[in-house]
Formats: C-alpha cells, sequence, structure tokens
C-alpha cells in the first residue's frame, strides 16, 4: 500500500503504459473502438464519482452533462466548423456552467430527493433536442484535414487519445484527494453536520465538485461525439448513460480514483461484447449486465471491489504494533489527570447568551436563557434528560436557528449564522453521538477541523499535528478513524475542534460510553487544556467530575435557566437536588 501513499501518480502511469501496449498490439477495428470507449466510461465514471463518490450525493443525471459535451461538438462543427481540439474545452466550459446552474437550486434537496431532480434533468433536455429536431445528426466527414477534425482512419489514435483524457482525469482526482478539496468532500459524506461544525462550507463545497465534474463529463461527452460521429439525443442523454457511470463507478470502488477505472475495464467488455453476440435475440442485453452489476455489489461488496480488496488486505496486517500504539497513547494521557495552575478567568466576557428561545412544535425546548461565558473559564451545563442542554448548543453553533433572543462571541452578533461560519467566527464543538470520518485516518479528521484557519494545506497540517499532539493521540494519527476506540475517537474529535483554535470549545457529553479509567485520562486532558486558557462549556452527566473541573455551573429545567452559580452553592441548592441530583447527592454532598 505504500506505493499508493507514497506516489499515487505511479499506478496510473503504470496502468496507462500497459493499456497502451496491449491497445497498439490491437487492429481489429471493433476491439479498437471497445478500448477507446472503455477509457470513455472510465472517465466519466470518474466525473461522476468526483460528485457522489466523494460527497455521497447520488446522482442519475449526469447524461445532462455528458450530452450537452456530445452536441457542443456536434453542433459546433456542423453549423461553425469549429475544429474539436476547440470544441472539447468548449464542452467541458457549458458543462461546468450547466454544473453550476444545477447544482444551486438542487443542492438544496436531500437524499432521493436530490437524487429524483438530478434525474429530471437530462430527460428534460432530452425532449428538448427532440423538439428541435436533432433526433440524429452526423458529424460532417473532413477527410481533407483529418487530424485538424480528429478524423483518424487508424482507430488506435482515438484510443490513445483517451488515455490521455484518462491520465490527466486520474491524475487531477488524485490531487483532489490529497487535497483541502477533497477531504472537505470526504467529510462531507461521511457526516456533513461535523463537516459544518468543523467549518466547512458544504454549499460551496459541493458547488465546486459539481462544476467540475459537469466540466469532466462534458468533455468526455465531446469527444464521445467524435468517436461514434453520429449523435442522438437518447445515446447521450438518456437514462442508460447516466446508470453507466454510476455503474462502473460502484461495481469499481466510489470515492477512490481506481473504482470508475476497475469498473469500467470490467463492465463495458463485458457489456460490449455480449451486445454484439446477443443484442439482436435480447435487446437491452447492456442494461441487464449494468443491473447484475449493481445487484452483485450491493450483496458482496457495498462499496465496490476496490474497497473491499483492501479491507482484506488491512485484515491480514498484523495488529500488534497497533495495540502498542494504544497502550502507549493512553499512558501520557492518563498522566495528564494531576491538577494542573489554571490559567484564571480574566472577567471579560467572550460568550453572551440573551433571551435564547427555541420551541419545536408547541414544545418550548430552551426559554428564554441568558448566561455569560467568561474568557479561560469552565461552564458546566447540567440538568435533567430532556431539558435542553444539547438543543442550547445546537443553537450556539448555528444547527438551530432561534425563535428569539441573541448570542454574541467575543462582542460580535452572532445569532442565527450557519455552523461553518460560526467556527470560523470561533465556537468549537464537540457531539454528544460521536461523528467521526470513518474512512479518514485520525490526521485527517483533525486536519480538516485545521481548514477553517489555515491559508494552506501544509499549515492545516502543522495544526493538526499540534491538536493530536495536544490530546495525546500522536503515535495513532495514521490509524484510521475505524479502527479506534471509544476514547480515542473522543479525543480526535476533541482534537479536531482544537485544530480550529477556538475562542470557545463546546464539549457535548465527551465522556459518554467511557469507563472509569478511560474517563479520567479524557478529563486529564480537558484540565490540561483548561490550564493552557482554553474557554469551555461542557454537558456532562458525571457530576463528581464536573464539581472538580469547573468554574461555575449553569443548571437548566424544562428548557429554562433553574440556577446558576459556584459549584459548591449550585449542588447543595434544593431545586437543583430535586429536579436532578436527587437525595442521595444530597446525602453524599453533607458528607
Amino acid at each position: 500500500m505504500k506505493l499508493f501513499t507514497l506516489k499515487p501518480s505511479v499506478p496510473v502511469l503504470l496502468f496507462a503504459a500497459v493499456f497502451a501496449a496491449v491497445s497498439l498490439s490491437i487492429t481489429n477495428s471493433y476491439y479498437q473502438l471497445m478500448m477507446t470507449l472503455v477509457l470513455v466510461w472510465a472517465v466519466f465514471g470518474l466525473s461522476w464519482n468526483l460528485l457522489s463518490g466523494y460527497t455521497g450525493l447520488i446522482s442519475f443525471g449526469h447524461a445532462a452533462f455528458f450530452g450537452i459535451g456530445a452536441y457542443t461538438t456536434v453542433l459546433g462543427q456542423i453549423y461553425f466548423d469549429i475544429t474539436p481540439w476547440l470544441l472539447i474545452p468548449m464542452g467541458a466550459l457549458f458543462g461546468g456552467l450547466a454544473g453550476l446552474l444545477v447544482g444551486f437550486p438542487t443542492f438544496r434537496l436531500q437524499g432521493h430527493y436530490f437524487a429524483l431532480a438530478m434525474l429530471a434533468y437530462p430527460l428534460a433536455i432530452l425532449y428538448v433536442f427532440e423538439w428541435l429536431g436533432f433526433q440524429e445528426v452526423s458529424l460532417p466527414i473532413k477527410r481533407e484535414s483529418p487530424i485538424a477534425y480528429m478524423q483518424f482512419a487508424d482507430g488506435r489514435v482515438y484510443t490513445l487519445l483517451a488515455l490521455v483524457l484518462l491520465v490527466g482525469t486520474a491524475l487531477l482526482t488524485q490531487y483532489i484527494e490529497r487535497s483541502r478539496f477533497g477531504r472537505a468532500l470526504l467529510a462531507i459524506k461521511q457526516n456533513a453536520a461535523a463537516a459544518e461544525a468543523a467549518g466547512i462550507n458544504t454549499f460551496a463545497w459541493k458547488l465546486r465538485a459539481i462544476t467540475l465534474s459537469g466540466a469532466i463529463a462534458s468533455g468526455i461527452g465531446a469527444f464521445y461525439a467524435i468517436v461514434l460521429l453520429v449523435v442522438t439525443p437518447q445515446s447521450v442523454f438518456g437514462m442508460l448513460v447516466s446508470a453507466q457511470a454510476l455503474t462502473v463507478a460502484m461495481f469499481g470502488g466510489i470515492g477512490t480514483v481506481w473504482g470508475p477505472i476497475i469498473g469500467a475495464v470490467i463492465l463495458i467488455p463485458l457489456a460490449e461484447v455480449l451486445q454484439a453476440g446477443l443484442g439482436s435475440r435480447l435487446p437491452g442485453i447492456q442494461g441487464v449486465i449494468f443491473g447484475l452489476a449493481i445487484i452483485a455489489v450491493v450483496l458482496i461488496a457495498p462499496e465496490g471491489l476496490f474497497w473491499k480488496i483492501r479491507d482484506v488486505v488491512r485484515k491480514r496486517r498484523p495488529h500488534a504494533p497497533v495495540v502498542v500504539e494504544a497502550a502507549e497513547t493512553a499512558g501520557p494521557v492518563g498522566a495528564a489527570a494531576p491538577a494542573f495552575e489554571r490559567t484564571p478567568a480574566t472577567g471579560e466576557v467572550i460568550l453572551e447568551v440573551r433571551g435564547l428561545s427555541r420551541s419545536f412544535s408547541g414544545l418550548n425546548a430552551v426559554q428564554e436563557v441568558s448566561f455569560q461565558l467568561q474568557r479561560n473559564a469552565i461552564l458546566g451545563i447540567i440538568g435533567p434528560n430532556g431539558a435542553g442542554k444539547t438543543t442550547l448548543f445546537n443553537l450556539l453553533n448555528g444547527f438551530l436557528r432561534p425563535d428569539a433572543g441573541t448570542v454574541w462571541l467575543d462582542g460580535r452578533d452572532m445569532t442565527g449564522r450557519k455552523p461553518h461560519e460560526l467556527c470560523e467566527a470561533g465556537i468549537g464543538r464537540t457531539f454528544q453521538v460521536m461523528r467521526p470520518f470513518l474512512r479518514m485516518s485520525v490526521a485527517d479528521n483533525v486536519i480538516v477541523g485545521a481548514f477553517v484557519r489555515a491559508k494552506t494545506d501544509q499549515e492545516a497540517r502543522q495544526h493538526a499535528a499540534a491538536a493530536i499532539e495536544r490530546v495525546g493521540l500522536a503515535a495513532i494519527a495514521d490509524r484510521l478513524a475505524a479502527e479506534l476506540t471509544t476514547k480515542e475517537l473522543r479525543l480526535m474529535e476533541l482534537a479536531r475542534a482544537l485544530a480550529s483554535q477556538p475562542k470557545v470549545l463546546l464539549l457535548d457529553e465527551t465522556l459518554a460510553g467511557l469507563g472509569s479509567q478511560e474517563a479520567e485520562e479524557v478529563v486529564g486532558v480537558i484540565r490540561r487544556l483548561a490550564a493552557e486558557g482554553v474557554t469551555i462549556a461542557i454537558i456532562e452527566h458525571t457530576m463528581q467530575t464536573m464539581v472538580k473541573l469547573v468554574d461555575r455551573f449553569l443548571v437548566l429545567d424544562h428548557g429554562a435557566v433553574l440556577v446558576e452559580g459556584l459549584p459548591e452553592s449550585v449542588t447543595r441548592d434544593p431545586r437543583v437536588i430535586e429536579a436532578y441530583l436527587g437525595k442521595k447527592w444530597a446525602g453524599h454532598a453533607d458528607h
């Protein structure tokens, strides 16, 4: 696996060299065309993968972009006599613009609504082109200038040109995978809420993705028209066209450059050979093949062949070093438990909440909550289940809009801002239910959180490395999040929030799911952060720990503030004992 990690371009170039050697040895025109089509559908699959594979938003409408490129080539040559060398980039430009126009309204939809909306675009354009009279359009033959018009007698030239397009698209995709762009898309796919909380503007990144995806799809569609010389609306806008992009990517593996390539290499020759041999007796055999491929991959390898093989390889690796690393990490974290000299609260108010309220269908989840959080202080937010604690956090970092009231951060009114805007302003957040990016390493998880503050990818890596070191996970920074223990996941989420360099850190039940020893280790990290001057608001039910950790308590009951004050006074308040702590706590406190 080191080959893929250290020099990801090497396997792509090796594949291109082998494919070129095989294609040059083929003289049969039918098989030459098949070799070219493998590459065309691989590129088209990569374009689909760039949007759907990396964001998780399934598109059934990529034929819209493919067809725009195809008709750009045909109509541009027929009506304006423009060379395909210019029409292909022009088609890519039109496809990118179409992606942008499609994305603005469609990204406001989620799940199957998004998929159905995307399906409507190519069908609508198909009917428009049929209505305009472009049922079957042929490229004019330009035998006097074959190079200028890409009309080569030797079909192997088309294969080599398609191979250049594939290599360029694959290398671009690999660059995106390793960049801020790719990590942002993968974060959106794996947990959009966590991505927003980490400072990622999910709408803007999805728009960039569909714009680039549409450009690539349209560019390869333009080339496809040159190869076939004849274009019909059904052949470039039809449902089977979108299905082929989806199928080759899903069969080979979504969210990776190799998925569409693997899928195209296996499925396109199979479908073409069966179509040639059985198409007259079994019309639509290609669609059957793609349907069976989807069924097979769903049953055997839901994420595709690439991920199935990679997971098998990872499971066969020896696990002993991982255990040692985890144990080595636990040591210093556990050692952090002793008391640290706290940076005293300055008295300066960094977060002020005034009359914050939110109701759901008549239920007042948060009622006129007001409080102040001083810089360098730790505020504990407690109360019975259903008191509105997590709802309050969701209002503070933008996942919910308040019905009334305001939120002021460092003197700025941040009421109603989106989560990524609040993260950029300085509010970091962890979640009661952990939201890791499971397919990403610890380092990449934390790098996602660092992007909001870092100007460059290198700076983001530096911020992430520092945050990982602060929580004691440096020894396992390269491990996948899916392989971590609950304690390590809690610390990783804490590191991701820290990487954004927040002014206020919101911790929502960070100790949930931990054993007593693990909880002590995580508390040790929080104490160390407090000693470094991090301002914290924490929701937690472990009162023995909270009393020793926080400077003040804010007690909620039925969405309203029941009492606020110092730990020793709050824990003895009869109202708090009755509503939350219970008589056992009162007896314990007396001793």
